[in-house]
């Protein structure tokens, strides 16, 4: 299992630049950090088959999101819209914060 951060959290707006969806930007919806997959919203939809129950009497297939690994997207920099490199510094204060590589402002 592997602790270490990762370069994006829950709520970043994100570029996929791999795969399928290549291209299209959305926003994470969750984060799994074991096996380091975010879901994005909207985008790497598969279709999922429910079996009828007593939730869902109809059943039927429906458009679920799926997983991308973390290596497939790059962060979108608020300010400037173009993707970007995050690294990390300490503020005066003692915290962490996340900032971008070409602007150098946080994130």
């Amino acid at each position: 299992m592997n602790k270490n951060k990762l370069h994006v959290k829950t709520g970043d707006t994100v570029k996929v630049i791999a795969g399928d969806e290549r291209g299209k930007t959305g926003r994470i919806v969750s984060v799994n950090i074991e096996k380091q997959k975010v879901v994005i919203e909207g985008l790497n939809l598969v279709t999922k088959h429910t079996k009828p129950s007593a939730k869902n009497p109809q059943g039927g297939i429906s458009k679920v999101e799926a997983p991308i690994h973390v290596s497939n997207v790059a962060i979108v920099d608020p300010k400037s819209g173009e993707i970007t490199k995050t690294a990390r510094r300490t503020n005066s204060e003692g915290k962490t914060e996340r900032y971008s590589k070409k602007t150098g402002e946080v994130i």
